[in-house]
């Protein structure tokens, strides 16, 4: 197999307007809450410009004249103005709120179910952990931005308009000072942006490779400990957070040099206000209503464009997630169906044959070279060899995990890629060495085989494979939970689950994948016993180093470097007194 990596994609240092709207995509079955985010984010930029206008009406009509005429209506035109903006407030927070969560949501689903359509070989260069970060904290980052940050930026830029014209209408030259800051922001915007979006890549670059490394030590704290490693681990999480702090130092100076230089603009926006909006007071140009409507003008005006530049800040973070959730989401499956298959398929009889069969994880490294291996229907057929040789690749070939990369793998006399994946994927049992099982009870683990069977059945596939009697004696039987990972129940406990719950689903080609090799005496023989019972009719492949498993085989192949060096069955085998004879009496005389 090749190496386990974690691939890191290079960009290309700008936004790509193309990713946004492929999430947008992920959002619009919940459109009707960003409409009503954006109609409350506009609301609010009304009512917000609005507020310093009635402060004109009230200094030029009653406080300047001194005069209480019409008081009592402004005071109520203002009560409604606020009870307005509370209304516009509430609608923006409980749409914003829902889209953040609906995104979220969305977008995980929508991970979720592509992570089971992608290939085995995808799995083979990403770690855990790689997946975890995109799957959480970069999810959670898009969630935020979106059901916030536009609907934020969309409010900024509204209000912004709103108070330029509110301005322009009152004095057209006091509003020319507050907006001509406005292209010297755009300058300072631009040389920032590619400088805050690379260092935030960093940041979720390093961010990954340290969840991948959480996973990594808990998962494997036992053999930490075992091997005394705690130093050296610390050591290489130490280097990884490093990195992380010197990104996110670099991240934040960047972003907290923007955000200064934008307050220093707003400041001089203000003053110049003040300066020329006092000399028209005192002139008598100007009234004091609108001098001090244009100060908070001044003042609100700078409020929307520093929001706007945080945003514009954790939007540069943002994209960094963005590339990353996506590129897993574009990640296209290296097995697929072939356009227009039809469904309708003849039932699977389990007749296998490899056609000048190449394959290879790494292009450097071939596994297998044309390789031919023809499997009749309901024969059993058993690989050994020595580690590396090829074993697990053939019947990974066979079950379509892989496919060739030359020749061709044909199930009952078609090619399987002119099937539907599901046509023979469904008809698979397959038992894995190290046996894997859902938190839940025992009765739910059996059942995930054939998720419509009844208790009834599930029993019996635990019957037909020695599992039934030691479920039994549980406290709680069939309902006895196994914990995460299985990890309540002994190795082999959960090998007959795992066996129980693949003859349930009552497969045509049935695998055994070192199924006895980590196990005990007792329980290998219990499999052993139940093997004669379930491979009877099926299409089977046993892979094993405990070459006690294999006796029974219709036929034995001896793989060496991808190729078959030998074959028959047992006996035949034994009387040649090949490499399979010394296998097995080196075993025999080692028990």
């Amino acid at each position: 197999m090749q190496q386990v990596m974690m691939q890191e994609e290079i960009h290309e240092e700008k936004i790509d307007v193309r990713l946004w709207r492929q999430i947008l995509q992920l959002a619009k079955p919940y459109r009707r809450y960003i409409l009503f985010a954006m109609l409350g984010s506009v609301a609010l930029a009304a009512g917000d410009a609005l507020f310093p206008y009635m402060t004109k009406i009230a200094v030029d009509r009653f406080v300047v004249p001194q005069n209480t005429d019409g008081l009592i209506w402004f005071a109520g035109a203002f009560l409604l103005l606020v009870l307005y903006q509370s209304a516009s407030v509430y609608l923006f927070i409980n749409m914003a709120g829902k889209v953040e969560t609906s995104l979220t949501y969305a977008i995980r689903q929508a991970g979720f179910e592509h992570l089971h359509e992608l290939s085995f070989s995808f799995y083979d260069k990403r770690a855990v952990g790689w997946l975890l970060a995109r799957l959480t904290s970069d999810v959670n980052r898009l969630g935020d931005v979106v059901g916030w940050g536009l609907v934020d930026l969309l409010w900024g830029g509204v209000a912004m308009l709103f108070y330029s014209i509110v301005m322009f209408s009152m004095n057209w030259r006091l509003a020319l000072l507050t907006v001509c800051i406005l292209p010297i922001l755009a300058v300072a915007s631009v040389y920032f942006q590619r400088r805050i979006l690379r260092s935030y890549r960093d940041v979720r670059r390093v961010n990954s490779k340290i969840t991948g490394s959480f996973n990594e030590g808990i998962i494997g704290a036992t053999t930490t400990k075992i091997l005394s490693r705690e130093d050296r681990n610390l050591e290489e999480f130490q280097t990884l957070t490093s990195g992380l702090r010197a990104s996110s130092i670099r991240a934040a100076t960047f972003s907290a040099l923007f955000l200064p230089i934008v307050l220093v603009l707003g400041s001089i926006g203000t003053s110049l206000t003040l300066w020329v909006g006092g000399d028209g007071v005192v002139a008598g140009t100007i009234s004091y209503g609108v001098f001090v409507a244009f100060v908070s003008y001044t003042v609100q005006f700078f409020e929307p464009v520093r929001e706007i530049a945080r945003i514009f800040a954790e939007l540069q973070m943002a994209h960094a997630s963005a590339e990353r959730v996506m590129g897993l989401l574009n990640t296209e499956p290296e097995i697929k169906d072939q356009p227009g298959l039809g469904r309708n398929c003849p039932p699977l009889v389990g007749a296998i044959e490899f056609e000048n069969v190449s394959f290879a994880y790494n292009p450097q490294e071939p596994v297998l070279t044309d390789f031919n291996l023809k499997v009749e229907p309901g024969q059993t057929v058993a690989l050994v060899g020595e580690t590396g040789s090829g074993k697990s690749t053939i019947v990974n070939l066979a079950c379509r995990f892989y496919e060739p990369t030359k020749g061709r793998v044909l199930i009952d006399g078609v090619d399987y890629r002119e099937r539907p994946l599901s046509w023979l994927q469904s008809h698979l049992g397959y038992v894995l060495q190290s046996p894997h099982l859902f938190s839940g009870s025992i009765r739910e683990n059996i059942r995930y085989g054939r998720l419509q069977a009844s208790d009834a059945e599930v029993e019996e596939a635990a019957k037909m494979v020695n599992a039934h009697e030691f479920i039994t004696k549980l406290p709680k039987g069939y309902d006895t939970e196994v914990g995460e990972g299985g990890g309540l129940l002994s190795t082999g406990q959960k090998q007959l689950i795992s066996f129980a719950r693949a003859i349930l689903a009552n497969p045509s080609i049935f695998v055994l994948d070192e199924a006895t090799s980590s196990i005990d005496t007792e329980t290998e023989m219990l499999i052993q016993d139940a093997i004669q019972t379930v491979l009877k009719g099926r299409t089977s492949f046993i892979i094993a180093h405990r070459l006690s498993t294999v006796r029974s085989a219709d036929r034995i192949l001896v793989i060496r470097g991808g190729k078959v060096e030998e074959k028959g069955s047992h006996s035949q085998l034994m009387a040649a007194k090949g490499y399979y004879y010394r296998l097995y009496t080196n075993q025999f005389l080692e028990g």
